[in-house]
């Protein structure tokens, strides 16, 4: 809490009449976990603060120890304050020598992969079943046996690419996370596959992305080559010769300074942005003092608290980005029943969420406490150190898509509600904010933050666990969602589109 906020966060919750810990009072009516009461006389109309930062307003007059919710908390635009660079970060670089390293495939771009994939993408949706029947092939077992280099082949399909025109946003976005991809170093390899009339033409869409056929980056299309059957065989002989070729690769240590971390965070609740959300923005402000990079996202969920950011940002180019980005956003959600507001969802609400102005405060958390160096559009290449800001709606596998196509080989996915998901080819670690959801879906959970609210840990100290489990898995060990084989069908290019 901060000085002004009217409510606190009932952590486990609390019955009625019990006494709200360090308050001399006890609360009216039950409060569920992870909800917030309140902790002084809030009057009808008055501006409600967590965390410093106005949530809402109040609906009616909210006596101290009541539970604060939909019923009498109601969401009103952002009053964040729109000054840019006031609060900039003397970020304390570590010097070369001590950067860590971890085991990593340096490709012939300089890039560097975490994995080492090849590629099956389809250009336009009418190539999805050439596509993951090819990648399929490779699949069954002892398929791959002798090219234990190679972590497995990806089918990656879309529901675009037809009926989308030449210079229209959508095909812009889908050209170049489909470029992106291609150019990803955690694919070792692509093969292109299309049908051959689709308005996403394969060669124009290489000219656009300024990619070149090679050993390993080929193409094929249906109708010439003599339809599906006859294409399946003729992509599976390709992927063949291109494993043969990615058997080759072998990790070396690399700085830190090479991985591209995307920020996702799903599933939240009233925990997430004490939690798992700070513990991951310690573990980003350790990673660009080590020279890393990592992608903060979702532009309709920092409504609310862009100041954060803005405050943050190293030029009035970065912060005038980030403005003309939520302007766009705000024309854009007047066509939505309930604007922003409607980017909480119903399991967020039930975690206690109330606003999205209250959800915004914990995404934005994933960010740490380091400048803002870039903002970029949705799926453009990332040229920047540090933390960078990319456009994307607020639903994960459209964002963390774009993420990807950026160039993050590495994805870092807090959740309170327990969201099940992957985005191959970059791997995805998934951080509880509570010990009963991480309990309760071990499978799926590869790290618990909830220990933070038992004293066990500081946030600084969880922050450099995960920093060092970013380490292990850009090294090569296998996060839940691989082990489980999440990744290809949240692959979710973003498109604003009138034909579709």
């Amino acid at each position: 809490m901060q000085k002004d906020d009217q409510v606190a966060v009932a952590v486990d919750g609390i019955g009625a009449g019990e006494p709200l810990p360090g308050f001399g009072f006890p609360a009216i009516e039950r409060v569920p976990p992870g909800h917030k009461v309140a902790v002084t006389k809030i009057v009808k109309g008055d501006e409600v603060r967590r965390l410093g930062l106005v949530i809402g307003r109040a609906q009616g007059n909210i006596l101290p120890g009541q539970w604060v919710h939909e019923h009498n908390l109601g969401y009103e635009p952002s009053h964040a304050a729109r000054e840019i660079g006031t609060r900039l970060h003397n970020t304390r670089f570590v010097e070369a020598a001590e950067v860590p390293v971890f085991q990593g495939y340096r490709r012939a771009d300089g890039k560097v992969g975490t994995r080492n994939f090849i590629g099956v993408i389809a250009s336009v949706n009418c190539s999805s079943l050439v596509t993951r029947k090819i990648a399929d092939h490779f699949g069954a077992p002892g398929a791959l046996d002798g090219f234990a280099g190679v972590d497995g082949v990806v089918a990656l399909t879309h529901k675009s690419g037809c009926s989308v025109s030449d210079g229209s946003i959508s095909m812009d976005m889908l050209r170049r996370t489909l470029g992106g991809y291609v150019r990803h170093p955690n694919f070792a390899g692509v093969l292109i596959v299309g049908l051959g009339c689709e308005d996403n033409q394969i060669e124009t869409m290489l000219d656009d992305q300024q990619l070149v056929h090679g050993p390993m980056l080929r193409t094929l299309s249906i109708q010439e080559t003599g339809g599906t059957s006859a294409s399946i065989a003729a992509g599976i002989n390709e992927v063949a010769e291109m494993i043969a070729i990615a058997a080759k690769a072998e990790r070396g240590p690399v700085p830190a300074s090479e991985l591209v971390v995307g920020l996702q965070c799903g599933g939240s609740d009233g925990l997430s942005g004490l939690t798992a959300n700070p513990a991951l923005g310690a573990a980003v402000d350790r990673l660009v003092a080590c020279g890393g990079t990592a992608i903060l996202s979702e532009t309709p969920e920092i409504h609310g608290a862009e100041n954060l950011l803005l405050e943050r940002a190293v030029s009035r180019a970065v912060g005038e980005r980030l403005i003309a980005l939520l302007d766009w956003w705000q024309d854009y959600t007047r066509r939505e029943p309930h604007g922003f507001d409607g980017n909480a969802s119903p399991g967020n609400r039930e975690g206690g969420l109330t606003t999205i102005l209250e959800k915004s405060l914990g995404a934005v958390a994933k960010g740490g406490s380091t400048n803002l160096v870039d903002v970029i559009n949705y799926a453009e290449p990332v040229s920047s150190k540090g933390l960078v800001f990319m456009d994307s709606p607020g639903f994960d596998p459209v964002s963390a898509t774009g993420q990807v196509a950026s160039g993050a080989n590495l994805i870092a996915f807090t959740t309170g509600r327990g969201s099940c998901f992957g985005c191959r080819p970059s791997p995805s670690i998934k951080l509880a904010s509570n010990t009963p959801i991480y309990e309760r879906m071990r499978e799926d959970m590869d790290f618990n933050c909830g220990t933070v609210l038992d004293g066990e840990e500081s946030l600084e100290a969880m922050g450099e666990r995960i920093f060092q489990l970013m380490l292990e898995s850009a090294s090569g060990k296998a996060t839940k969602s691989e082990l489980l084989g999440y990744g290809e069908d949240e692959f979710a290019p973003w498109h604003t589109n009138a034909w579709l």
